[in-house]
């Protein structure tokens, strides 16, 4: 399955540690419950080189840094609520 959009939860130990051991599961829950799972592959790296801003997680090739669980889900509400308003 090639899907259309792609989220990558940085597992370096800076960022696992600063939240996103968490946050795996948090982004997992929103597309489910929105029926999105099925078009957003999740992948994970070892670093993104950006460790003092963690945690960091790319979506569809646009990095955010600083992340907790509810700016998170913010950042996923606004992203993926544009891409269905397109």
């Amino acid at each position: 399955m090639n899907a259309p959009h792609q989220i990558v939860i940085c597992m370096g130990s800076s960022c696992f540690a600063r939240g996103n051991r968490s946050h795996l599961a948090l982004i997992e829950t929103f597309l489910s419950d929105r029926g999105l799972h099925t078009s957003v592959a999740i992948t994970g790296s070892h670093c993104e080189q950006q460790c003092a801003e963690g945690p960091n997680i790319r979506i569809d090739g646009r990095l955010y840094h600083h992340l907790d669980e509810g700016t998170l889900l913010d950042v996923l509400e606004a992203h993926f609520t544009r891409d269905t308003k397109e």
